[in-house]
């Protein structure tokens, strides 16, 4: 029924080893879902292939567009692979860190920290501005709440 998943996040956060590539198998950035667990993925190697996503991964992963995954190459079949697993933002960092996808690839999740980043220094002025108008701000509430 519905409860079957409920609380069930119990690897969440967990730091996991990272998998490199073997022959037979190579790094992709997933270009667009196409429903019925399959997706067409851009591979490193400059192929576009139509992938499938294992049952392992099928309910449990949820894969999006621009996410960094491994696929399973096919000997008989070269425009079509397998989705081993899903690589999460900081893995696809660390895999660009050690070249093992190039640097023109752009992490999607980068978004978020560039835009944490962009807010940070804002609100660093904000807050100095802000103290600087609070001081005599609370000085005059409560001038103005003591002769109340």
């Amino acid at each position: 029924g519905k409860n079957r998943r409920r609380g069930k996040n119990e690897n969440e956060g967990v730091k996991r080893e990272l998998i490199f590539k073997d022959d037979g198998q190579e790094y992709a950035k997933v270009v667009k879902m196409l429903g019925n667990g399959r997706l067409e993925a851009f591979c490193f190697d400059g192929v576009a292939r139509l992938c499938h996503i294992r049952g392992k991964l099928r309910k449990k992963v949820w894969i999006n567009q621009g996410d960094i995954i491994l696929l399973g190459l096919r000997d008989f079949q070269d425009k079509k692979a397998d989705v081993i697993m899903k690589y999460n933002p900081d893995e696809a960092r660390q895999l660009k860190n050690y070249n093992e996808i190039p640097d023109t690839v752009k992490i999607e999740e980068d978004n978020e920290i560039a835009f944490d980043a962009s807010v940070e220094p804002g609100f660093g002025s904000d807050s100095g501005s802000d103290s600087e108008t609070n001081g005599p701000t609370i000085d005059d509430s409560s001038d103005e709440s003591d002769s109340n």
